[in-house]
């Protein structure tokens, strides 16, 4: 099934990811606190080494991933919220429609930076197609990471009977999948973004190319620059989240292939447990490597090398504006691999496209390109001014409000 937590790539931006794809524990307006569940609010016992993650690790998804990674995507490359991978296509012809039509949006949260970025963009976005005459009003309910929540948000969406279409990012995959058919059952076109669920009934799954691709990126990066013997400790956000879980799985089996020692904490993105994690292994032996499944928390991994007056590491962390300062300050060897998080554009462009009875993929698979050396200036350059919670692959420069409204973290 597409969207399903293996079959098919899933998406998550974080557990809450997606906490996931980026998290934080400062309690500013750019970063406010977590609800109960997300990754900043995870606590972690003293600090212990995961266990083995193969179960995640699925060895077809991984394939099709890592072959989408130099896939051709159709589009416009200055507009890569609408480029896609050709495949099977969704007619739309059915939910044309005439004059201003409403959305009804249920968001898994914006309790991390990544999400609040998301979330400016969709707002701007919003702004664009409300002016067009494409949107009336977008309503939307905020789960707070909670399924149940989440669950009763799109019933009552169902109940009020008032929508004309339904954007759903999921918190968790299994559990909203019921939900999000109910909501396909009203005969309303049905948008599923960030992380999959198990049925095919939305009319598009928005997602980038997957977790598997991000592991292959990064553990292929550190492999190339370490040797057979070297050691890499990996700090991930939290456990059983299907896009973190498969970042993990194709990364251990790379560095397993190129014996490569490879420990992985979980750290709850508090920068404390990991300094403390660092700074115990450095007491061991020498670490050469540090890899990420979200870049929150990088900048306390690499202080904590330079509070341990130790070599710094080839590292992998994320696009997120602080960790591209780091790896400019420090010159260290790195890669900010990338979470498209201008994604979440494209459910309010798909929309368009559905209202005027227009295709749409079936499952709208977006560019994944991680940020290299060569091109970090470029971002560091062209995100100048934003809070170190922004990511730099937001893609919504040409958007109004642009760049006020990301400097401020104007959170609607």
């Amino acid at each position: 099934m597409r969207g399903s937590i293996l079959g098919k790539v899933t998406v998550i931006a974080a557990t809450s990811l997606l906490a996931l794809t980026a998290c934080t524990t400062d309690s500013s307006i750019e970063n406010p606190p977590a609800a109960e569940g997300s990754a900043s609010a995870e606590s972690t016992e003293a600090a212990q080494p995961t266990e083995d993650g193969t179960e995640w690790f699925d060895q077809a998804v991984y394939d099709e991933q890592d072959a989408q990674r130099s896939a051709t995507f159709e589009g416009d490359p200055e507009k890569p919220y609408l480029q896609y991978i050709d495949g099977e296509m969704t007619d739309t012809a059915a939910f044309a429609a005439d004059g201003p039509q409403k959305a009804c949006f249920s968001n898994a949260s914006i309790s991390n930076p990544w999400r609040q970025t998301g979330w400016i963009t969709m707002n701007q976005q919003l702004k664009v197609l409300q002016d067009a005459g494409v949107v009336s009003e977008m309503e939307t309910r905020d789960a707070q990471d909670d399924d149940n929540t989440q669950i009763a948000d799109i019933d009552y969406f169902i109940a009020e009977g008032n929508c004309d279409a339904f954007i759903i990012s999921p918190n968790s995959t299994a559990a909203m999948t019921p939900a999000v058919e109910r909501a396909c059952e009203t005969g309303k076109p049905v948008i599923v973004f960030d992380r999959g669920v198990q049925t095919d009934c939305a009319v598009t799954f928005i997602h980038p190319i997957g977790g598997f691709a991000w592991g292959i990126d990064t553990a292929e990066f550190l492999s190339e620059r370490l040797g057979e013997g070297d050691k890499v400790v990996a700090l991930r956000i939290l456990p059983g989240v299907d896009v973190l879980e498969q970042r993990w799985a194709a990364a251990e089996r790379i560095f397993e292939e190129n014996g490569i020692e490879a420990v992985d904490y979980f750290t709850g993105a508090d920068p404390v447990e990991i300094k403390s994690i660092i700074s115990d292994e450095l007491a061991t032996g020498d670490v050469q490597g540090v890899w990420m499944d979200a870049g929150d928390g990088a900048v306390a991994a690499i202080e904590a090398f330079e509070d341990a007056g130790a070599d710094l590491p080839v590292m992998t962390g994320e696009d997120e504006m602080s960790f591209l300062r780091k790896w400019d300050e420090t010159g260290i060897d790195g890669l900010a691999p990338v979470y498209s998080n201008f994604q979440w554009r494209t459910p309010l462009l798909a929309l368009q496209k559905i209202f005027a009875g227009e295709e749409v993929p079936a499952e709208w698979v977006l560019p994944q390109s991680p940020i290299t050396e060569d091109e970090r200036g470029e971002f560091l350059t062209a995100n100048e001014g934003m809070p170190d919670g922004h990511y730099a692959k937001f893609g919504g420069e040409d958007l109004p409000g642009y760049p006020t409204v990301w400097q401020e973290r104007q959170i609607p």
